[in-house]
């Protein structure tokens, strides 16, 4: 199963690492012909979190359907594709699972190299797809429900880490925050809604690790803290429209400004004037501004990619996976699921077809 020759010309993508099942077709590594993600906001929003069982029994049911709307949509035959990425992890193995078995049979059944993607590499690789200017070196800000992390991008090595959450992700808290102010799923979209109305000041929220050194990153305390003021306030039922917006203000300021803190430290100490923030969180509005204008202040450009390509998708998957197809990377129908997984590791590269 390895291409003959570098491969850069139609590559599906297919990204099933949580509760988004998603395929894409990326001609050239840049130009996307289509976009398609099955969210599954409606399955998860009674419990205010993703619950991993019942995210793999969707993603079994409509995968197929999603690979042919995203086939369709793209006006390409399977038989005409160049080669089929498909995320390998991290992730929630039962959902990853779903996404690698379907890649693994039809790149069987037409015969066309199966290469596996690291999900934060994808992320990486949607800031460059978006922004043709973004060359590295560059910082890379990861920050969704389950991973908040800087890394150092470097042309021709493997992104290396800088510094990371010691617990919680930052999307994550806003999830469990919207989850106490009865805000609904998903949180960070509700959060930041409810935050407009609010006053960013209201609450003394403290900002994580604000006085350790180092690039690493803590959300639970800032969680607890939000917990304890909704406790004593006496619920979120108890607490009128104007609490719920003031407390929803001032843990996204916290929030966001322990990003910033760590995103201007880590910008000066590896000497870099880009940053791209990648992930779910990087659709959040107050970072996008307060970090445009840390920008014009300290002189470094940030890039985001569009809201589209912040959230799970596959064209970041049909991206990555197309660069290594034209380095002449592929892997084996063997090729397993990971649900950690450092950025630069690729435990599966190397099975045996």
């Amino acid at each position: 199963m390895k291409p003959s020759a570098p491969v850069a010309g139609l590559v599906l993508g297919i990204e099933s690492s949580c509760d988004e099942m998603a395929a894409a077709v990326v001609r050239s590594g840049r130009e996307v012909l289509s976009n398609v993600v099955a969210s599954q906001n409606e399955v998860h929003a009674p419990y205010g979190g993703v619950v991993p069982e019942l995210a793999s029994r969707d993603h079994a049911r409509v995968v197929s359907g999603v690979v042919e709307a995203a086939l369709a949509e793209a006006g390409v035959a399977p038989e005409a594709l160049d080669g089929i990425a498909v995320t390998a992890g991290p992730g929630l193995v039962g959902s990853l699972l779903v996404g690698l078995s379907f890649a693994k049979a039809l790149a069987y059944r037409v015969g066309r190299p199966l290469v596996a993607v690291h999900h934060l590499a994808g992320h990486l690789a949607a800031a460059e797809l978006a922004d043709e200017s973004l060359m590295p070196p560059y910082l890379g800000l990861v920050v969704s429900g389950g991973h908040t992390a800087l890394y150092r991008v470097e042309a021709e090595a493997e992104p290396g880490l800088l510094g990371q959450t010691l617990d919680d992700a930052v999307g994550e808290a806003f999830d469990k925050v919207a989850k106490l102010l009865g805000l609904g799923f998903p949180g960070g979209p509700a959060v930041s809604r409810a935050a407009e109305a609010g006053d960013p000041a209201a609450v003394a929220f403290p900002r994580p690790m604000a006085k350790k050194p180092g690039l690493d990153f803590s959300y639970s305390g800032l969680k607890t803290a939000v917990a304890l003021e909704v406790q004593r306030r006496g619920g979120a039922d108890a607490m009128s429209a104007g609490e719920v917006a003031d407390v929803a203000a001032s843990f996204e300021a916290a929030a966001v400004e322990s990003l910033l803190v760590r995103a201007r430290r880590a910008l000066s100490a590896e000497g870099l004037d880009r940053i791209a923030v990648v992930g779910g969180v990087a659709a959040n509005r107050r970072l996008r501004a307060e970090l445009a204008t840390a920008g014009e202040r300290d002189g470094f450009r940030p890039s985001f990619p569009p809201i589209a390509l912040c959230t799970d998708n596959a064209v970041m998957i049909a991206a990555a996976g197309a660069r290594l197809l034209a380095r002449g990377v592929s892997d084996g129908l063997s090729v397993g699921a990971f649900s950690r997984v450092p950025v630069g590791e690729a435990p599966w590269r190397g099975a045996p077809a």
